[in-house]
Order: structure tokens, then C-alpha cells, then sequence
């Protein structure tokens, strides 16, 4: 078993995109001073970790996921001296920062690409991968871009053409096609080396780990993630003996292969598994139809099915759990709509009841907390297409832009949700029955409990394809914690073993005693839209 970092267990994540969290300087952009200046409104959350996306050096073709330079902040976002005063701040408060690593691919702008593409041999010839030939015009399972360099050679893209594959290696090369280099070839290996090159620095500067995004991609024609698995293990190992308590969670969406390769943490996402998917985002209003539950759990129709999520990720939860966490999360930069969307408070506080009482890390996506809204209007920016509605700016209050920025509405980054009814901080911070002080209280109710904690036991009591009610149980060696969830628009009751459940719960937080005695069974009642949280 490996050992995980203690302050994983009671860790809560907080995901800020920089240029739309606040804008401290007047450009319309989001930046790190901003961010410290925020850190009080973030720590009365209740969070103690956060994950900052993308803000190295970048032309910012994709929002930040095209680095050009690893080392060195963007100018847009401050200061390699500003992000060490962020570290610092923050750990003071006992918040832990995350970076965005990147280690797929760079911007064309990199200059080691521009290295790498010339005629010549050179240090940089092989860290990216090429054809042998510019006329290759196509190779099962990739995608190349032709005429662009000066070399005589098509580069092998992982997304937008802009974002060439650093060269990892194949973990079995076709011999049809000799260009593709094994796993320990000299352009492979100086990679590897490079990226953890990128870690040691921004590691000794203060972070506290990463995010990696795309992590299951590095290595090429890697069936089964082998190889690549074999990679990641490699740098546990190397964070295991230089920097213990840092953490590296990884974009792979599919925990039981990457947590057991070295991971921390790995996400249920929309890609790999569909367990997130179906809690909070199948499209809402498709009804029966080829998919007899074309709901997301989490709706009030009553037709979502928590076995789609739970036969995805009970697997992997049993593989995982011995070596790390799951991340569940409320959203994030990629995900399309916000779970704000077309929800009221009390449908998103049991979505927060949920992700705050399972196993493994939770995840608030900046803005969740008060419910900010997905606007499906806006035109692409910075390569977000239809995401970047889910990347508008903070709210903060009312004055203008929200709070936001000083700038003209013009200038800003993204423009803000006008809309008279849009949540802002500054009134939900005054009504104590606001989404964002319930979050506060399940965040709080969470660390109170270390049966809730990451690594509190799950036992599933009660979860039917065709019924809304979900019941589960976490515990330790000193307690048990009984959840009960009703998302559906009308109440609900069902009948669990009496052995489920061995003393008569008493609730500590939602609808007061839905459990009652049914012969030798327990019979429980909640509500429409309703919850409970009841110590056994």
C-alpha cells in the first residue's frame, strides 16, 4: 500500500480559473493578487486546498493549456514572485495550493518546439514527435499537421493543432512506421527528466502538488496504459522520496488504473467512465426513450438512475481505495452545463449533501457554491467553444461587473451574468439559508466527522434503478453515518434490513427522523427534494 499525505483525508478542493476569479489590477482579467486578496472569502468556505488552472507564459489559444514557457507565470496573471506570495499567504491559512501541470504537449510557441522543428539536429530534435515525412498524410490513431515546420516532417498533435505531443515514447512502436520512438529512447527519457524538472521547481518555490492534465495520453499506442502507468509510478516514486507531502492528481478518468499507477487522486469524469455524467448533467427533459432513464440523478423528475453511477464507480472505488482517493467533483473548467443549471437551491443543496459525504475528495468548482449559471450564449474565447460559458466571471456583488473587475464591460475576459436574479457572494452571505452557507455547513458537518472524511468506509444500503431514494453508510472503527437522498419531486419510502442499521439514528443535519421501525425492517420516509444526515 502507498502512503498518502495525512492532509488528504479531511482535504475539501476549491477549482479557480485565474482570469475569471478577481481582477485586483483593472484589465479585465482575473490574476494572482486577486486571488490572495480573496483567500479570506475562500477559507470561510471551509476549503483547505485549491487547484489553480493553467497560469504559465502562453499565447492562449486554449485558455492556458498551451504553455510556453513552464517556468515563468504569465504576465496577465502577475509574477513568478506573486504566485510564491500566493504559496505563502495561503499556507498561513492553511490552505494547500495545486498547480496545472500540462506535460502532453506545449504551445508552437515553445521554445523548444521552435527548436525542434528545424532541419538540424539538436537538443531538441527529438522531444516532440515527428514523421519522416511531411507528405505522411495519415497513421491509425493520430493526428499530424502538415507543412508547418521547417523540418521535412508532419508533428503528431494531442489536441488543437497549436498543442504538438511532447515525446513520451510508443509503447509499441509499428514497425511500418520508424519515427515512432520506443519508451526509453534519448528524446523519451530527456522528456521525462524535463517534467520533473518542471515539478522540483515550482515545488521548492511553494506548491503543493498538481493536477495533470491529460495524464493517461503521454505515452502513444499505450493499450491498457502499461507504459504510461509505468511512468507515473516512476514519478511517485521520485515524489515519494523528495517531496512527500506532495500530491499529483491526475486526468485520466479512470481511478482504478491510475491511482494504483502512482496517483493521489484521480476524477470521475465524462470521458472514460459515465458515472458523473449521469449524476448531474444527461440531458434534462429527453425522457424514456432508448436509455429508459434519460435523466441525470439529480433531477426532480424522479427518472435518474443512481445505478448508472454506482456501477461505474463501486469498481473502481474497490480497486482504488487501498491507494488513494476518488474526486468527485461539482464541475469543472471542461464540463458543460454548470450544476447550477436549471436547479434551485434545494436541488443543488442535495447534489453538495452528496459529493460531501461520499468517499474520496470533493471538488467545488468556483462559482458552485452560490449556484452561478451556465450561459450556453456566449461565442467561443480562447478555444472554449461551447465550455466557455461555464468560465464566466465571479460574482461578487452588485456593483459593476459584478464585482468582478474595475474594467470597462468591454475589457473583460468574459462578460458577466446580467441578469437581476444572478447569485452574487455578497447576498448569500447575509441569508443564512443561502446555498453558499448550507455548503459552509456541509463542508463544516464533514470535517466534524471522520467517518466522512476520504477514507471513512461506504456500504451501499438501499439504491434501486427505478426508485429516487438513495441511502448509504460511511463509517469508521468509532462511528456510522447514515445518508439519505430523495432528488425527486415527490416523497418517497422504502423498506431496508434491519441488520442494516443496528442502533435507532438520530439525524444531525436535514429532515428529521425519516427512519421508523417496519417489523424486523427499517422503514424510512423523506419528502420531495429532501435529505438526511443521521448518526447510527
Amino acid at each position: 500500500m502507498m502512503k498518502t499525505p495525512s492532509w488528504l483525508e479531511d482535504a475539501v478542493f476549491y477549482e479557480i480559473y485565474p482570469q475569471s476569479f478577481y481582477d485586483s489590477n483593472g484589465d479585465g482579467i482575473g490574476d494572482i493578487p486577486g486571488i490572495i486578496e480573496k483567500l479570506d472569502y475562500i477559507q470561510s468556505l471551509g476549503v483547505n486546498a485549491i487547484w489553480l488552472n493553467p497560469c504559465f507564459e502562453s499565447p492562449f489559444q486554449d485558455a492556458g493549456y498551451d504553455v510556453s514557457d513552464y517556468y515563468q507565470v504569465a504576465s496577465r496573471y502577475g509574477t513568478n514572485e506573486d504566485l510564491r506570495k500566493l504559496f505563502e499567504t495561503a499556507k498561513q491559512r492553511e490552505i494547500r495550493i495545486l498547480l496545472d501541470l500540462v506535460p502532453g504537449h506545449t504551445s508552437i510557441n515553445c521554445q523548444w518546439f521552435q527548436e525542434s522543428q528545424k532541419h538540424n539536429r539538436n537538443p531538441f530534435t527529438d522531444w516532440y514527435i515527428w514523421t519522416n515525412s511531411v507528405w505522411t498524410w495519415e497513421t491509425p490513431g493520430i493526428r499530424t499537421v502538415m507543412g508547418y515546420a521547417e523540418r521535412n516532417s508532419s508533428y503528431v498533435t494531442n489536441f488543437f493543432y497549436f498543442q504538438p505531443a511532447l515525446n513520451f515514447g510508443f509503447a509499441n512502436p509499428d514497425p511500418r512506421f520508424p519515427w515512432q520512438q520506443p519508451v526509453d529512447a534519448p528524446g523519451p527519457k530527456s522528456v521525462r527528466q524535463e517534467l520533473k524538472n518542471i515539478m522540483k521547481f515550482w515545488l521548492d518555490l511553494g506548491a503543493n502538488g498538481f493536477r495533470v492534465d491529460m495524464a493517461g495520453s503521454l505515452v502513444k499506442n499505450d493499450s491498457g496504459w502499461k507504459e504510461t502507468g509505468k511512468l507515473w509510478g516512476e514519478m511517485r516514486d521520485w515524489l515519494d522520496q523528495n517531496y512527500p507531502e506532495a500530491v499529483i492528481i491526475s486526468e485520466w478518468g479512470y481511478p482504478s488504473k491510475s491511482i494504483t499507477a502512482g496517483f493521489h487522486m484521480d476524477f470521475m469524469l465524462h470521458f472514460n467512465t459515465s458515472g458523473l455524467t449521469s449524476l448531474f448533467r444527461k440531458p434534462y427533459g429527453h425522457g424514456p426513450g432508448s436509455d429508459p432513464y434519460g435523466f441525470s440523478y439529480f433531477d426532480r423528475s424522479g427518472h435518474g438512475n443512481i445505478r448508472q453511477f454506482l456501477d461505474d464507480y463501486l469498481p473502481h472505488y474497490e480497486k482504488s481505495k487501498d491507494y488513494g482517493h476518488i474526486a468527485l467533483i461539482s464541475g469543472n473548467h471542461d464540463i458543460t452545463p454548470r450544476i447550477g443549471f436549471k436547479r434551485n437551491v434545494d436541488d443543488l443543496e442535495l447534489c453538495f449533501l452528496f459529493l460531501l459525504t461520499m468517499p474520496g475528495t470533493p471538488f467545488i468548482y468556483y462559482g458552485d457554491e452560490i449556484g452561478m449559471d451556465y450561459l450556453d450564449w456566449l461565442p467561443s474565447k480562447e478555444g472554449g467553444y461551447e465550455r466557455t460559458g461555464v468560465r464566466t466571471p465571479m460574482q461578487w456583488d452588485n456593483s459593476p461587473n459584478a464585482g468582478f473587475s474595475t474594467a470597462a464591460a468591454e475589457k473583460l475576459y468574459l462578460p458577466v451574468d446580467e441578469r437581476p436574479e444572478r447569485p452574487i457572494v455578497l447576498n448569500q452571505e447575509e441569508d443564512g439559508n443561502s446555498l453558499l452557507n448550507r455548503v459552509r455547513r456541509l463542508i463544516q458537518l464533514r470535517k466534524n466527522h471522520d467517518s466522512l472524511k476520504a477514507s471513512g468506509n461506504l456500504e451501499i444500503l438501499f439504491a434501486e434503478a427505478d426508485q429516487p431514494l438513495f441511502i448509504y453508510k460511511r463509517s469508521n472503527r468509532y462511528e456510522s453515518i447514515i445518508i439519505a437522498i430523495n432528488p425527486s419531486g415527490k416523497s418517497c419510502e422504502a423498506l431496508i434490513s434491519g441488520t442494516s442499521i443496528s442502533n435507532y439514528p438520530t439525524t444531525i443535519y436535514g429532515h428529521q427522523k425519516p427512519f421508523s421501525r417496519h417489523g424486523e425492517n427499517w422503514k424510512i420516509f423523506l419528502p420531495a427534494v429532501s435529505a438526511s444526515i443521521l448518526r447510527e
